[in-house]
């Protein structure tokens, strides 16, 4: 289910934010925005990509997911803060955001995707989330 959902169990209010405001823990320029139903992403001026949300199915490209968390007993957590994608060594010029999986575009013309790879969504030729 979805962090709301998941909060909503524990009995935590989600905190939505009815008007725009600044996302302050991004300190480097931004170039570009996408965003998926249950993360988001975001390019900077440097190549890099920062990511944030819910993470289950790996979308965030920090290597763990829901399904691998919870074999292990540990719970799912989301990521509250932009973080940045450290697994990504090529400058990156474009990102996209799916519902649970992530593309870029990096400057050789090279596309990345990770994340949920059901119904083939990451390219690879099969329906099944790589690590």
């Amino acid at each position: 289910g979805s962090s709301w959902s998941r909060r909503r169990a524990r009995g935590v209010d989600a905190q939505d934010q009815l008007l725009p405001k600044k996302v302050e823990a991004l300190a480097h320029r931004v170039v570009a925005v996408s965003a998926g139903i249950y993360h988001s992403l975001v390019l900077t001026a440097d190549g890099a990509v920062w990511s944030w949300g819910f993470g289950g199915h790996g979308h965030l490209g920090f290597g763990s997911s829901w399904s691998r968390r919870r074999a292990r007993g540990v719970d799912a957590q989301d990521q509250l803060l932009p973080k940045k994608v450290e697994a990504l060594a090529h400058r990156v010029v474009a990102v996209s955001a799916g519902i649970y999986h992530s593309l870029v575009l990096t400057a050789d013309g090279a596309v990345w995707s990770w994340g949920f790879g059901g119904h083939g969504h990451l390219g690879f030729g099969s329906s099944w989330s790589r690590r």
